[in-house]
Formats: C-alpha cells, sequence, structure tokens
C-alpha cells in the first residue's frame, strides 16, 4: 500500500497554520509514503497532471503529527507524483502537535 491509510477528515484538533507564510517557518525534511495517512480521499486529476500545480503554493507537502500518527495535510498530488515515479519518500514541512493539539516548539 502507498499509504498507511486514507482518511476523509483531519482527525487533529485545529492548528492555526493556514497560510505558506505560516508554514514556511517549519524547515522540510524527509518522510515515507508508507507512514503518511491522507486526509483527503479524493483528487482533482487536472492537479495531478499539470506541470505548474506547485507554481503558487508551497513546494513542500505539509504534514500535521498528532498522537504518534502523520497526517497528509496538503499534498496528496505531490505524494502520488512522488509514488507515481516510484520514489517512496516526500519532502514535508512537518508540524508537531502535542495531545492537547498545541504545536510543539521547533528545536
Amino acid at each position: 500500500m502507498m499509504f498507511k491509510a486514507v482518511g476523509d477528515e483531519r482527525p487533529y484538533p485545529e492548528h492555526g497554520l493556514a497560510s505558506p507564510r505560516d508554514w514556511a517557518v517549519i524547515p522540510p525534511r524527509q518522510v515515507r509514503l508508507d507512514q503518511l495517512v491522507t486526509t483527503k480521499s479524493q483528487l482533482d486529476l487536472r492537479s495531478l497532471l499539470s506541470s505548474d500545480s506547485t507554481f503558487y503554493g508551497d513546494l513542500f507537502a505539509h504534514v500535521v503529527s498528532w498522537r504518534g500518527t502523520l497526517y497528509l495535510e496538503d499534498g496528496l498530488h505531490r505524494a502520488l507524483r512522488a509514488a507515481l515515479h516510484q520514489r517512496l519518500i516526500l519532502h514535508a514541512r512537518i508540524l508537531e502537535l502535542d495531545d492537547a493539539g498545541q504545536p510543539v516548539p521547533q528545536g
């Protein structure tokens, strides 16, 4: 299986990071595709196949780590493109939340 699981929603609390600028303070790192749980089960095929789909957004996927699980919040198209190229790794910005849903300070 490409992902750990496929979900339809964000099970974690609202974290307050809304814009690419908010996410930009988190340095990207590698994550295995098979460790991710998606928060969307559907995608737009035009976006997947578009050569400029990341032109206006962050180059890195957005992942939320909560209660021991990595949730792919934004970047499903990037993850699928990586899988289609037979890559097992995705570069992502990973926001760590504590059990109460508060961001864990980056150290």
